[in-house]
């Protein structure tokens, strides 16, 4: 399945028009970090856009969120590195991401919720103001955007090898490229 697939399935199943931003941001972090680690854009992204595709579904049950999505892209014939990154990147089933895709979804979901509030708190709401730098501060606040949980995020330099600095850098500028679908 394509991108342009890939969305409309994702539209078929999602309604709420926020976390279908909030999906768009995932992937455009995941193409950066595809590009950054040495994987394929559109693979990673295609990930990155149907992480979420359960979510409506099972927002009522965390423990069944992602299992039913990677359930679900596997049926439709997804490849088994998506399926096990969309299973992996709920951490409410303590299951360690394998793989390099995997692991990026696994940092890069908080990041983007991190990243969404420190724009949202910036007087003009626009994302192409927020730097590097703002989003750090805003990490160190433990009382800010509380579910855009640290302790996964700082995962990026064992995980990855990136220091938190340069993954915030280019979870930014990702976003930064799709500030009119986003909406920031």
């Amino acid at each position: 399945m394509n991108r342009e697939e890939s969305y409309k399935l994702l539209k078929e199943n999602l309604f709420n028009n926020n976390l279908l931003k909030h999906c768009l941001a995932v992937e455009a972090i995941m193409r950066g970090l595809a590009e950054k680690l040495g994987g394929s854009p559109e693979i990673w992204g295609i990930a990155g856009l149907l992480h979420d595709i359960d979510y409506e579904q099972t927002k009522d049950d965390a423990l069944k969120h992602s299992l039913i999505g990677a359930e679900m892209l596997k049926n439709l014939g997804f490849s088994d590195e998506i399926v096990e990154a969309v299973k992996t990147h709920n951490e409410a089933h303590s299951i360690a991401p394998e793989g390099l895709m995997a692991k990026s979804l696994f940092v890069c979901d908080p990041m983007s919720g991190l990243i969404v509030a420190a724009t949202l708190v910036l007087p003009s709401k626009n994302i192409k103001e927020l730097t590097v730098e703002n989003v750090l501060n805003r990490f160190k606040e433990k009382a800010f955007a509380r579910g855009a949980n640290r302790e996964i995020i700082k995962q990026c330099e064992p995980l990855l090898g990136l220091p938190l600095e340069e993954f915030a850098k280019i979870s930014l500028e990702a976003m930064k490229g799709i500030s009119k679908q986003l909406e920031l």
